[in-house]
């Protein structure tokens, strides 16, 4: 039976007050560039204290990164993403299984998905974005719902971005109906339909919408932290995810997002109560990497595809 992993309410209530703090500076920060005149007394009669002030929030940060490093892309990535979907209004959909419908998210934020939404429109609605993901969809099963489900097939028509988890499920299938006589042969002659299934999807999301841009995103290995010393389940994984890696790279409009690093950090609590999967923090980091690929056009970090 797996260990059950929570976050620390010490935790938590340290991450709100220097996301508060930080909040409060930069808001001030702004009003000051608002009013040149108020600024100017303020940095006279105060200047000893402002200093103190900004010493004291570099402190914060300092501390916010140690605790909770994730938040870091709420003060960079989102900048740089707002930057380029304020040039044009953009729509986005998400496709997939229970990783875009955001299962787990302890904040009931909607997962990934969620994150992005909030994240990107905090100040202006600069993109909408459509969530089809749906628990348990296998690849197969997905496929389906693109030859017949009449909302996601008008939806992906007019998306500019689609962002997609598939697979995962069709893992775990191989992993329920062999469970008593698991050989890494089942996953292997699976992973050769799962193949066949991945490039029929694709064939199909560019028949349907040819200017679309779409990112798929990987998977990550729920179960190293129970069962490290098992090689295969990491040969499965990586297997697996060079599949979606080799797909995308046989379409001009097609990225690949590798997520499987991310939760390799044991010190951090990055699973949902089920252990399986993330937590609202994994979900963050799986938004901050997305972020990281899609303001960059899909320009790919060779070093992380490799370690994947």
């Amino acid at each position: 039976m797996f260990l059950k992993k929570k976050l620390t309410s010490i935790g938590l209530l340290i991450a709100i007050l220097c996301i508060t703090i930080i909040t409060i500076y930069l808001n001030k920060q702004s009003n000051e560039i608002e009013q040149p005149i108020e600024q100017e007394t303020v940095a006279v009669d105060s200047d000893e204290k402002k200093e103190d002030f900004i010493e004291a929030v570099e402190e914060t940060e300092e501390a916010m990164a140690q605790e909770d490093p994730v938040r870091e892309f709420l003060s960079k990535n989102v900048r740089k993403a707002v930057g380029r979907f304020s040039q044009h209004d953009l729509s986005i959909v998400s496709i997939g299984d229970s990783l875009t419908e955001g299962i787990g998210d302890d904040e009931a934020n909607g997962g990934y998905v969620g994150i992005l939404e909030e994240a990107i429109n905090e100040e202006e609605n600069l993109v909408s974005i459509e969530n089809f993901g749906r628990r348990g969809n296998r690849s197969d099963q997905l496929s389906q719902r693109l030859e017949e489900d009449d909302d996601v097939i008008q939806a992906i028509g007019h998306a500019d971005i689609i962002l997609m988890t598939i697979g995962a499920n069709d893992i775990m299938k191989v992993f329920k109906d062999n469970f008593t006589d698991l050989q890494i042969e089942t996953f292997t002659s699976e992973q050769i339909r799962y193949e066949q299934r991945l490039n029929h999807i694709f064939a199909m999301l560019n028949e349907m919408n040819p200017d679309a841009t779409i990112y798929l995103i990987g998977f990550y290995n729920p179960f190293q932290a129970y069962f490290p010393d098992i090689e295969e389940l990491e040969y499965i994984i990586t297997s697996w995810n060079q599949i979606g890696l080799d797909i995308t790279s046989q379409y001009d409009n097609a990225h690949y997002i590798p997520i499987k690093d991310l939760f390799e950090d044991q010190d951090t609590p990055l699973f949902a109560e089920d252990n399986f999967h993330p937590n609202h923090i994994g979900y963050e980091l799986i938004a901050n990497r997305i972020l990281n690929y899609v303001t960059n056009e899909g320009e790919i970090n060779e070093r992380t595809e490799t370690n994947e």
